[in-house]
């Protein structure tokens, strides 16, 4: 079988150190909010949506959920310090709880499996890994003939075989779902966490063969899981820095949005901004033709950018790098680290207002998020920065989601 390769730009080395994952593009429309009983959490937060038209149109008020399909949330583990968000999701009859990887830039759902090879389940279990268990589930039916090969963007990849099982996405039980189990993992799965990943992008790059499957949000919207109106989902991650407070708490809702995380960042129903989104290559991606920094726009014509909850860094154009480390005292480009870098002492007064368009409006960073972690240089004074150069020809960008 011919290898599916889903590209990270960027540069190898800076991926394969912090073991990012993929990419992924936005298609959102203005829908109805619905107000779950129980949520998550508030604070600052961004949504996607995986609507049936490509244009959006005008924002509806808040009104009781339409008849049909449900909504679900789940809560999003926080890994290794803003790096990963993991999911706890239910797979079989009685469910086998497995945390995944939610990655609006790929669109395999997979998870590490008994039919793994007896040393790397070993490892798995002593690095604390759950391992899904086909034979346990009684809703469990092997795909004859159906195989799937995934290779991402920091040299990680996984393969295996595919079957189909219920599965229980924050409370949304999705039904004859595809389920790709791993019968062969790179060392990068056993040494980090996660049971797996369940990709959030577009179907057509789901990698199974002969012919791909239908993503999970795709079944939740084939079988009216969630209701018709709100066919979409969103991305509420917060950070470590946060985790004392209700900034902090992370988690994906389908098939509504929650009012509440609105009020909590002073936003109105008629204010939240949406954008077209291009879909043709499988992902969520935008316009995004313009940046700031400390007030001045530039303007990026014909850009676009990418919305990835799977990707750590911001990867931005060389140029737009260099205006934002001129910027910073003391920061530089760092050879060894194959990144930019600068002091730990600099003070948040110090960094600049850096801010990026998404469709037609500016966003800006978090002076706090600047910072990603230590540089690894061996000086404790050194930091390494979450925006760095994407050497890219084709000029996408890819942002983390949210900012």
């Amino acid at each position: 079988m011919a290898e599916h390769l889903v590209k990270q730009a960027g540069n190898p080395a800076i991926l394969k150190q912090f073991r990012h994952k993929v990419g992924g593009r936005a298609h959102p429309k203005h829908h109805v909010l619905r107000k779950k009983k129980q949520h998550h959490g508030s604070g600052s937060g961004s949504g996607s949506g995986q609507p049936s038209e490509p244009q959006p149109t005008d924002p509806q008020p808040s009104q009781p959920p339409p008849s049909g399909g449900e909504a679900g949330d789940v809560s999003a583990e926080d890994s290794q310090n803003d790096s990963q968000y993991l999911a706890t999701v239910a797979i079989g009859t009685p469910g086998q709880s497995l945390k995944l990887d939610f990655d609006t830039g790929s669109s395999d759902l997979w998870v590490w499996s008994t039919s793994l090879d007896s040393s790397t389940q070993s490892q798995g279990r002593q690095a604390g890994h759950v391992i899904f268990d086909p034979t346990q589930s009684s809703t469990w039916k092997a795909s004859s003939g159906e195989t799937w090969q995934i290779q991402y963007g920091d040299s990680s990849s996984a393969s295996g075989s595919v079957g189909t099982d219920i599965v229980n996405v924050g409370g949304l039980k999705i039904q004859n779902q595809a389920v790709e189990i791993a019968t062969q993992i790179s060392a990068q799965f056993v040494q980090t966490a996660g049971d797996g990943l369940l990709g959030l992008a577009w179907g057509s790059i789901n990698t199974v063969q002969p012919s791909a499957v239908q993503t999970p949000v795709e079944n939740m919207i084939t079988q009216q899981d969630i209701p018709k109106a709100m066919e979409l989902f969103t991305a509420h991650l917060g950070s470590y820095r946060d985790a004392n407070s209700a900034e902090g708490v992370s988690f994906y809702t389908f098939g509504y949005i929650d009012p509440d995380v609105l009020q909590s960042s002073g936003v109105t129903e008629d204010q939240i901004q949406y954008t077209p989104v291009d879909n043709s290559q499988g992902f969520w991606q935008f316009a995004s033709t313009s940046y700031s920094i400390n007030g001045k726009t530039t303007t990026l014509s014909g850009n676009t950018a990418i919305a990835d909850t799977g990707t750590t860094l911001a990867l931005v154009a060389d140029d737009v790098c260099k205006a934002i480390y001129a910027a910073i005292p003391g920061a530089k480009y760092d050879s060894t680290q194959q990144g930019y870098i600068f002091p730990s002492d600099t003070d948040a007064s110090e960094l600049p207002a850096v801010a990026f368009a998404v469709g037609n409006n500016l966003y800006t960073v978090q002076k706090e998020d600047l910072a990603f972690a230590d540089a690894g240089t061996g000086k404790s004074s050194d930091l390494y920065s979450v925006l760095q150069a994407n050497h890219d020809r084709h000029g996408l960008r890819r942002y983390p989601v949210p900012w």
